[in-house]
């Protein structure tokens, strides 16, 4: 049984398209179990939606390393004042903050406005500063949390 030039080419793209279809398939598979891994861990969920607020309001002052403008603004990566002050930083970014603390030993007596942020956004940037540049402080800080803060 003879093939003709056009049996084989037609075969050829046949089995070119069906190898596709199967990494096209084992793409999507591994795409959707990242995605619903990702769904199912809410705090990195929440640092992702905090990275964008950081992003929007924070990175100006302290800038994208989280190392802050010396003797300016304070840093908030590797910061002693926001690993032990959780609840002071939250109501810093909450309602804003001003006067003196001290980070890492040195003085910072400044002002930060109130940024008008929601308490879920207030999480979220707290989730991510918590957890970004070397920071593992705390636990997942929900909406529902933040909503309780008094000034």
């Amino acid at each position: 049984m003879k093939f003709s030039n056009i049996q084989i080419f037609s075969l050829a793209i046949l089995f070119l398209l069906s190898c596709n279809e199967k990494q096209k398939k084992e793409k999507t598979i591994k795409r959707t179990q990242s995605e619903t891994e990702f769904k199912s861990n809410p705090l990195k969920e929440s640092v992702a939606r905090g990275r964008l607020v950081y992003n929007d309001f924070c990175i100006t002052c302290h800038m994208a390393s989280g190392e802050g403008v010396p003797n300016v603004f304070p840093p908030i990566a590797n910061s002693d004042y926001l690993k032990n002050n959780q609840l002071q930083s939250l109501k810093g970014i909450k309602f804003g903050q001003k006067g003196e603390i001290i980070v890492n030993g040195k003085t910072y007596n400044g002002a930060m406005a109130a940024l008008g942020l929601g308490d879920d956004e207030v999480a979220d940037v707290m989730n991510y500063i918590n957890n970004s540049w070397g920071n593992k402080y705390g636990n997942l800080i929900t909406e529902e949390e933040v909503a309780k803060i008094e000034k």
